[in-house]
């Protein structure tokens, strides 16, 4: 596939950091991660026996500007990108960044078309693919990404784990950064299929009592931010993993404490405090059945001291350990 038909601004001049050396032991980010101008294919593997990554942003404020939110995510792939640049690279798999889609004016549902057209010809070439949001609407890209490839076709049993503060299960007029896993349950159920869909770090004073009605009509699994100790956050997505073939994961940054992540749409007041959600990451990572995964909600006109892209950088990095 030619990707350059579906991304734009191939940022190799985004990936910037300090210089140590050049030799294998020195390298950060910004050396280790690829910008070929036509996107990753099968032979960017290296001698790592892991899948090779694929990076895609997905620069998008339609979803948070229809949903009322503060604007301002569009500006948060350059952000993470900048934060991961300087950061020691640990890892043995290949990493190739793709590039941008840009949500243009309010075309959201054809900036999540084409996002989705790509991921699945990076999935279905092998590669273990990860979008930089944009607002939560990214999730919808990535449902089109992940639904579309040949293992969901074959019958491998997805689950969708959401990292939030937010249900996302909003019935709107049209797709917002409030709808996505709504919209998600719909197509799945037009597929002839149930979403399986769990949430760690749902805050009941910002969800009403009709998304908790909607949760419980689509049988969402969930757990509350003050219930999320580790060993009980550790629990929940052992039982979740055990009911799927492969995991769509995806962070909204607004689960974590304002302290941590104020950069976000929606700050979030009490939040799940970040140790917790790293080991999530890292028991993902170790299951093996981590297939995509998203970072979103980041609003780097609101960060402090790029706190919020700082922590988003971090959780990449241990996901792609």
């Amino acid at each position: 596939m030619d990707f350059t038909s579906l991304t734009v601004d191939t940022p190799a001049s985004a990936w910037t950091g300090r210089n140590d050396g050049d030799g294998p032991a020195h390298r950060r980010w910004w050396q280790a991660v690829a910008t070929p101008p036509s996107g990753p294919s099968g032979a960017a593997a290296s001698a790592s026996s892991a899948a090779p990554a694929a990076l895609l942003g997905f620069r998008s404020d339609e979803g948070v500007r229809r949903n009322a939110g503060r604007v301002g995510a569009a500006a948060a792939p350059a952000a993470i990108r900048a934060a991961l640049g300087s950061l020691a690279f640990h890892g043995s798999r290949a990493v190739t960044d793709v590039g941008d889609v840009v949500v243009a004016g309010d075309a959201l549902e054809e900036g999540q078309a084409r996002a989705g057209r790509a991921l699945t010809a990076m999935l279905d070439a092998g590669q273990l693919t990860f979008v930089l949001g944009g607002g939560h609407e990214t999730a919808f890209a990535s449902y089109l990404g992940v639904a579309g490839t040949a293992a969901v076709a074959n019958g491998a049993r997805l689950g969708v784990l959401n990292l939030d503060a937010h249900f996302d299960l909003r019935d709107a007029p049209a797709p917002t950064s409030g709808t996505p896993f709504l919209q998600m349950a719909r197509a799945e159920a037009a597929a002839g299929r149930e979403l399986n869909y769990a949430v760690v770090g749902i805050s009941e004073p910002n969800n009403t009592r009709v998304l908790f009605d909607t949760a419980h009509e689509l049988d969402v699994k969930y757990l509350l931010d003050e219930d999320c100790s580790a060993e009980r956050t550790a629990a929940f997505v052992s039982s979740f993993l055990e009911t799927v073939d492969i995991v769509y994961l995806t962070i909204d940054l607004d689960v974590l404490p304002a302290s941590v992540a104020p950069g976000v749409s929606a700050p979030a007041a009490y939040g799940v405090p970040l140790p917790v959600i790293a080991a999530v990451c890292r028991q993902l990572a170790a299951s093996g059945k981590l297939f995509h995964f998203d970072v979103a909600e980041l609003n780097p006109e609101f960060d402090i001291d790029n706190r919020t892209a700082k922590v988003a950088a971090r959780l990449i990095d241990t996901l792609l350990r």
